[in-house]
């Protein structure tokens, strides 16, 4: 029995993960794999996205049967047996037979043959584990944690992170950001061509849209695969979470527009829509990305830059500033479940200090009565007040304004769907967070220079 394309796959894209520090969605939706089937691209996608949730469940399981530290297994091997486990475990449509034989055989094909009884026992064990067991396809909704330990283990995520954020939201906060995460969220979209929604092509290819739960202006996918159509290639529908949306949507209009960290340039591409008279200027580091920006932002008021924002230079300021900084990602677990396995406690002050230093060189560029938006993906304090805080300190031309009337003023022009503003508060600012909305986690803060 050969091995399925889809496994074959989803082996490589978890070798790569892992020795090359790559994203999860970018080699899924890579060009390298655009020729597998559909079905073999959706089975790739739930082996690959399902093993990177469930990591640390998988390895405990494989623990229990194996001789060997699994720490100590070659990556291959065990990343073999993670796929395997997880077939097992959680998809009780995929044969066991099927499960454990294409396991192996990944194991023969990464040219670890000596490694293939230990495979094969280990797998076996696992299999006649689950038969004796509650069976197959672990419910995340029949989990009920009632500690930090409990939680970290039965859903997956890192005890360090766990435990910070029942620290600062709440145990049972905690514990929806967990459970959020370990589900596929639902695809969320922008309409870049406002008649895209209407059109055949959409119905043709089986895609079901249906209103955003954030936004009036977003859509989401009930069904079909809307990165397999011809609206999607063209950049007429985007893929963008809805909370990314919202901070687009945040930094209202202006004249004279800076994105200070543009890329992908989803919220360069809402900034354009938003301003279509206004000169925006979208700076990006990476010379890569900048080329992939003006493919996807190609409005002629969006002037790309290559360059460090610390080394660039304007002859004007600018009314309204963007600073989405690079961070940790802890509030796009559902998107990037890879993180939380890559993130450790000592990299957060790192990221503060780039973060701070971004900021810092941002508000040089802001002028008198000009807003600029703070932004991140990440749920940590480190990353979003501790930062405002120390910028804020030495940039004493600079208050904070209190994001409600923003979120009231989107609500009135009929953008904002979500009726709780409240709950979209954390004081002056603006946080989503996982579970308790349904997006990624994000912080935006609003800041005026006088």
């Amino acid at each position: 029995m050969p091995i399925s394309p889809a496994r074959a796959a989803a082996l490589d894209i978890l070798l790569r993960i892992e020795r090359q520090d790559a994203y999860a969605s970018e080699l899924l939706h890579s060009g390298q794999y655009s020729k597998l089937s559909l079905a073999d691209h959706a089975l790739t996608t739930e082996l690959v996205m399902g093993v990177l949730r469930w990591r640390s469940r998988l390895d405990q399981e494989i623990r229990r049967f194996s001789a060997k530290r699994v720490d100590k297994l070659d990556l291959e091997v065990l990343t073999a047996l993670r796929l395997g486990a997880y077939q097992l475990m959680f998809l009780d449509r995929v044969p066991e037979r099927a499960a454990v034989h294409e396991s192996v055989e990944l194991v023969k094909r990464a040219r670890k043959r000596s490694a293939v009884p230990f495979a094969n026992a280990v797998l076996r064990k696992l299999a006649a584990s689950t038969d004796d067991s509650a069976g197959r396809d672990h419910k995340v909704e029949e989990i009920t944690p009632g500690s930090a330990a409990e939680l970290s283990q039965a859903l997956a995520h890192p005890l360090w992170l766990v435990e910070r954020w029942a620290r600062e939201f709440g145990f049972d906060r905690a514990e929806e950001i967990c459970r959020y995460g370990q589900h596929a969220p639902e695809t969320a979209v922008r309409l870049v061509d406002p008649q895209a929604e209407a059109l055949a092509e959409l119905r043709q290819n089986g895609i079901d849209l249906v209103p955003g739960r954030l936004l009036t202006s977003a859509r989401r996918v009930r069904s079909g695969n809307i990165s397999s159509t011809a609206a999607y290639a063209e950049g007429r529908v985007a893929i963008q979470d809805e909370a990314s949306q919202l901070v687009g949507l945040l930094v209202g209009r202006g004249s004279r527009i800076l994105d200070c960290c543009a890329a992908p340039g989803g919220k360069t591409r809402v900034l354009a829509e938003r301003n279509p008279e206004a000169g925006i200027v979208a700076l990006e580091l990476h010379p890569h990305r900048a080329r992939l920006l003006r493919k996807l932002v190609p409005a002629k008021n969006v002037e790309v830059i290559h360059s460090d924002l610390h080394e660039f230079t304007s002859s004007v300021l600018f009314d309204r500033v963007l600073v989405d900084v690079p961070c940790s990602g802890t509030g796009t677990l559902a998107h990037n479940p890879e993180i939380k396995w890559r993130l450790k406690p000592e990299d957060l002050a790192d990221l503060q200090q780039r973060q701070l230093s971004i900021l810092r060189a941002a508000m040089l560029l802001v002028e008198a009565g000009g807003v600029l938006v703070y932004s991140s993906c990440s749920l940590e304090r480190e990353e979003n007040e501790e930062v405002l805080e120390q910028a804020l300190a030495a940039e004493s031309s600079f208050r904070v304004l209190d994001a409600r009337a923003e979120l009231e003023r989107l609500q009135e022009e009929g953008e904002l769907a979500w009726k709780n503003i409240d709950s979209l508060l954390s004081g002056q600012f603006v946080r989503t967070i996982p579970g308790l909305h349904p997006c990624d986690g994000f912080f935006v803060a609003l800041l005026k220079k006088s």
